[in-house]
């Protein structure tokens, strides 16, 4: 059986920013084309478990879309207690403690959609084992940084840098373990 990863794959700006100040996203359209999906389909094919923050998720209800992942078992992470809603679990439990357990069971791979601070605490924890970072060609000045400070120093190996027309650059990174 091979063994599941936890694997980052987000947006950010050239400076590191997922969001704006206001949580905005406008900045992503800078990227968009027709037929272009920068490998999304290729990865979502590869996992079968969705881990996101409350804040990102209602971020993406609040655009009129509906919860893209709901195909898959998703695990929104929220202080607020809140009924399933069939595969979607509203989680208030230890974010650590699940993802170990996650890792344990059989499986496609394991999705972190964000938000920065469930990264930070999987970084933290040495739980992300893989990050795919789309860099969108824009420098926002301010915003919400992808990487928060005072989390170890987490060792990366480059597996992939592409780059498209529209100036997108995604890098692939493995997670190396951290030598103490």
């Amino acid at each position: 059986m091979q063994q599941r990863k936890l694997i980052v794959y987000i947006a950010a700006s050239t400076d590191g920013f997922i969001a704006g100040e206001q949580d905005e996203l406008d900045f992503l359209s800078l990227v968009e084309q027709a037929g272009e999906d920068y490998g999304y389909q290729r990865f979502i094919e590869t996992i079968d478990t969705v881990i996101v923050g409350k804040r990102t998720y209602d971020k993406v209800l609040s655009m009129g879309y509906p919860f893209p992942h709901s195909d898959k078992e998703a695990y929104i992470i929220t202080h607020t207690p809140q009924a399933s809603e069939g595969s979607v679990h509203f989680y208030n439990g230890n974010l650590i403690v699940l993802v170990q357990q996650l890792k344990q069971q059989s499986g496609k791979h394991i999705f972190c959609d964000g938000g920065a601070n469930i990264i930070h605490q999987l970084l933290s924890h040495q739980l992300v084992d893989e990050l795919y970072i789309s860099v969108i060609p824009v420098l926002l000045g301010s915003g919400i940084s992808l990487f928060k400070s005072g989390r170890p120093m987490q060792p990366l190996q480059l597996i992939s840098a592409t780059s498209y027309p529209k100036g997108l650059v995604q890098l692939h990174y493995e997670c190396l373990p951290v030598v103490k």
